[in-house]
């Protein structure tokens, strides 16, 4: 399968570790990767803020890059959900565009529901020598249904426990500008999250979306906890994570 890998702002910015981990994922599972030189951002920073115009420029963009493939696997529940739900309303009224927009969206995955539930992956590269507790991000949980996926695919790695917490499926309180427009509640709604981890008594927390793992992991350095481990579950399936 020839697949299209939209690494995402985030991982190329702050962690590429993730996009490789993701390439050796899709490998692994035999699929024949591109990933698209041009590809930037997938609009939905601007589409929250409600800048429609520069969302929708963004879209067209990203189609016409994403376009030709079997598939577009995403590590980002939050751009994935972009793609798949948000670019089809966006294009909606524009014939040149629409069904164009359809067409990427429906060969859209997140990485955890591409390998889960469209390889149907039995087997991951990737060790862990310890436990991990997973955090539930919102698009990816409310919007795209994932939820068993990465629990699926974390139970396929050697040596890995999982401890679920309390609350795996409560905001992480990033939301995007939410975290810079109301700083004070986004902390508040971070530190019950961090109490959650700490509950679980896990050595590191895995997630889904880039976004909520640095706001997580700052708050929790900032609470004083140096130990608790803050991965990507493709790092954690692909190895390599300094398991």
């Amino acid at each position: 399968m020839r697949v299209a890998l939209y690494v995402t702002c985030l991982v190329d910015l702050m962690r590429p570790s993730i996009g490789f981990a993701t390439l050796r994922l899709l490998e692994t599972a035999g699929c024949d990767v591109v990933v698209p030189s041009g590809q930037t951002c997938c609009g939905q920073p601007a589409w929250s803020a409600g800048n429609r115009a520069v969302a929708i420029d963004l879209a067209k963009k990203a189609i016409a890059e994403l376009e030709g493939f079997e598939a577009v696997v995403i590590p980002s529940g939050s751009c994935a959900d972009q793609i798949r739900t948000v670019y089809p309303q966006l294009l909606a009224d524009d014939p040149a565009w629409a069904d164009r927009a359809r067409q990427v969206a429906e060969r859209a995955w997140e990485l955890t529901q591409f390998l889960a539930d469209v390889l149907k992956v039995d087997a991951v590269p990737g060790t862990f020598a310890g436990s991990v507790t997973y955090h539930d991000s919102c698009k990816g949980l409310r919007s795209l249904g994932i939820k068993q996926q990465p629990r699926r695919l974390l139970q396929q790695v050697r040596g890995l426990s999982l401890a679920e917490m309390s609350e795996c499926e409560e905001c992480c309180g990033f939301g995007g500008a939410f975290s810079v427009k109301f700083g004070d509640v986004s902390t508040r709604i971070v530190d019950r999250k961090c109490e959650s981890i700490a509950a679980a008594q896990a050595d590191a927390v895995v997630g889904g979306d880039l976004g909520c793992l640095l706001n997580i992991e700052g708050r929790l350095r900032r609470r004083g906890d140096e130990t608790t481990r803050v991965l990507h579950v493709a790092e954690v399936l692909a190895g390599g994570s300094g398991e």
